[in-house]
C-alpha cells in the first residue's frame, strides 16, 4: 500500500466503497488522515468496515469540516445528475478529488531523484491491453513494474514507491476529470470515439477530460499519441504547435516520417537517426488485429522513451500472454474457435474484433450505448449469423433485419453460445469463429464485463468437455469394433 502522508491531519470524506474507494480510505488512514467513509449500499459499508475502513454516515455529517471529498470515479458530480454527496461537497466548497490525485500528490512530494517513473494510458479503446503490455515489457526487462488504476489493483493499493519503481496506470475519463497534479513521464493517448456521453455531455468535453493526462508534463516527458483517427491526428498537431515536450505519433495503418508504425505486421521505429524494424507482430498471437498492432506501437514508444533497448522491447512484445476478455481465445471445438471479447462494451470496441476475423458467429447485446450497432453494419459481410442477448435484443434485431443480416434472438448468453456453436460446426466454412463481442454494457444480466466473459468461458468449457467426451466415446467404439 502507498500511504497518503500528504493528507496527514486532514479530515477527508470518502464516498463509494468499491475497489478504489476502499484502497483510498485505507491509504489515507495509514498516512494519518481522519477518514469518514460512506456508501449508499449497506453491503459496501459492511465489507469496507471489515477491511478496517472508518465508516461515518455522511448524510448526517458536517461538510464544512472536510478538507476534501474522495469521490468514486463512477459516481457523477455533474452529468447526468450530481450525486447527493457531490452536491453537499459543492455547497461547502469542499474539493472533489479521486484516488489518482492522492497518488499524484504523494509522488510530487518526493524529491525529484527519489520519484518513480509513471507511464499513464488513456483512450476510448485499447487501454487495458496497452497498460498490461507495457507492464509486461518492463517486467521482462527486469524492472519493478506496478500495474493498476482503472485495471486490476487500485493505484493506492500498489506497492510502496521507490526511485526504481515504474507505475503503469490505466486512466479513465472519470478519473482524469478529478485529477489535477499527475505528471506522467510518458502519457499515452490511444484514440477517441463516442462513449460515456451521458457523463461528459459532449464528445468535446469527453476528449478534454482525457487530455488531462498531459497536464504537468515538462520537456523531459513524452507524449505517445495514436493518429489513426481524426481526433488523434488533430490533437497531435495541436500539441506539436505548443511544443514543450517530446511527441511520438503511432499508427497501425500508415508509415510515419517520425514515430512508430506497423506495416504488413512489422513494427517499425523511426525515432532515431534511421528507421529500423523492431519485430514481427504476426508472431504475437495474443495481439491480433490492427487495433492491437496500434496498442503494440504505443507500448513500444512509451517504453522506449524511458531508455530501454529496442530489441529487448520487441522480444517482450512477442512474449505477451494477452488479457482475459480482450479477443481471448478460450478454446476450440472441431474447426470452431471461441473468442471472448466481453470487454467490447461499445460499437467501436466491437469493431476491432469484427474487423479481425471472417466467418463470424457473433454474440452481441446487453445495455445499448449511443448509436447501438448501426456503426458496425459495414462489417456485417464478415458475420455469418448474429445471436442477440439482453435488453438490446429487440432493437438490434430490427437493425439487423433491415440490413438483411441473418440473426437469432437468443435472450440468454448460454443459449447464444450453444446455438452459435451448433451453426458454426454444421457450416461448410473454413475456420469459423464464435465471437462474444457484445458492443454493449453488461449491467442488464451481469455485474460487469468480467462476469459476462466468465459466463461465456464456462459455457464454452462445458461444450469442449462434451465434445471431448463424445470424441473419446467414438474412438473407444471404433477400437472395440
Amino acid at each position: 500500500m502507498i500511504k497518503a502522508e500528504t493528507f496527514k491531519g486532514q479530515n477527508i470524506a470518502v464516498f463509494g466503497l468499491g475497489r478504489t474507494g476502499v484502497s483510498a480510505a485505507l491509504s489515507l488512514q495509514a498516512g494519518g488522515a481522519m477518514v469518514s467513509a460512506w456508501d449508499d449500499r449497506s453491503a459496501g459499508r459492511d465489507e469496507a468496515a471489515k477491511a478496517g475502513v472508518s465508516i461515518v454516515d455522511l448524510t448526517a455529517a458536517d461538510w464544512d469540516a472536510f478538507d476534501a471529498l474522495v469521490l468514486s470515479p463512477g459516481v457523477p458530480d455533474n452529468l447526468p445528475k450530481p450525486h447527493w454527496s457531490a452536491e453537499r461537497a459543492k455547497a461547502s466548497n469542499t474539493p472533489i478529488i479521486c484516488d489518482i490525485e492522492i497518488f499524484a500528490r504523494e509522488v510530487a512530494a518526493r524529491p525529484e531523484a527519489a520519484r518513480p517513473k509513471i507511464v499513464a494510458i488513456t483512450g476510448t479503446n485499447g487501454k487495458s491491453t496497452t497498460t498490461s503490455l507495457i507492464g509486461h515489457i518492463l517486467k521482462a526487462c527486469g524492472k519493478d513494474a506496478q500495474i493498476g488504476g482503472n485495471i486490476g489493483r487500485g493505484v493506492l493499493d500498489l506497492d510502496r514507491m521507490h526511485a526504481g519503481t515504474y507505475y503503469v496506470i490505466e486512466l479513465s475519463s472519470y478519473q482524469l476529470e478529478r485529477t489535477q497534479s499527475l505528471r506522467a513521464n510518458a502519457a499515452v493517448f490511444l484514440n477517441l470515439s463516442p462513449d460515456h456521453l451521458d457523463r461528459h455531455g459532449t464528445l468535446e468535453d469527453y476528449g478534454l477530460a482525457k487530455q488531462n493526462i498531459f497536464a504537468n508534463q515538462t520537456d523531459a516527458d513524452t507524449v505517445v499519441i495514436g493518429v489513426d483517427d481524426d481526433y488523434g491526428t488533430e490533437l497531435c498537431s495541436m500539441l506539436k504547435a505548443k511544443n514543450g515536450r517530446r511527441i511520438v505519433p503511432i499508427s497501425a495503418r500508415r508509415s510515419l516520417g517520425h514515430g512508430v508504425s506497423v506495416l504488413d505486421g512489422t513494427l517499425h521505429s523511426n525515432l532515431g537517426k534511421r528507421a529500423m524494424k523492431v519485430c514481427d507482430l504476426r508472431k504475437a498471437k495474443t495481439l491480433e488485429g490492427l487495433h492491437n498492432w496500434q496498442n503494440a506501437a504505443a507500448a513500444f514508444a512509451a517504453v522506449q522513451s524511458l531508455g530501454l533497448p529496442d530489441k529487448a522491447i520487441g522480444d517482450a512484445i512477442q512474449s505477451f500472454p494477452g488479457l482475459a476478455h480482450r479477443m481471448e481465445t478460450i478454446g476450440q471445438v472441431g474447426k470452431v474457435r471461441f473468442v471472448n471479447d466481453s470487454k467490447a462494451t461499445n460499437a467501436d470496441a466491437a469493431r476491432q474484433a469484427l474487423a479481425s476475423y471472417d466467418n463470424i458467429y457473433w454474440i452481441a447485446g446487453g445495455v445499448e450505448k449511443e448509436g447501438g450497432i448501426t456503426p458496425l453494419l459495414d462489417l456485417m459481410p464478415r458475420v455469418s449469423k448474429a445471436y442477440l442477448v439482453g435488453k438490446s435484443a429487440p432493437k438490434f434485431s430490427k437493425v439487423l433485419k433491415k440490413a438483411s443480416v441473418n440473426f437469432k434472438v437468443s435472450g440468454q448468453l448460454d443459449m447464444a453460445v450453444m446455438c452459435a456453436a451448433r451453426d458454426a460446426l454444421q457450416s461448410d466454412q473454413p475456420n469459423p469463429i464464435v465471437l462474444l463481442s457484445p458492443a454493449c454494457a453488461s449491467f442488464d444480466q451481469f455485474k460487469d464485463f468480467e462476469r459476462r466473459g466468465q459466463a461465456f468461458r464456462e459455457s464454452v468449457e462445458t461444450l469442449i468437455r462434451l465434445f471431448e467426451a463424445e470424441k473419446a466415446k467414438k474412438a473407444n467404439t471404433e477400437s472395440a469394433a
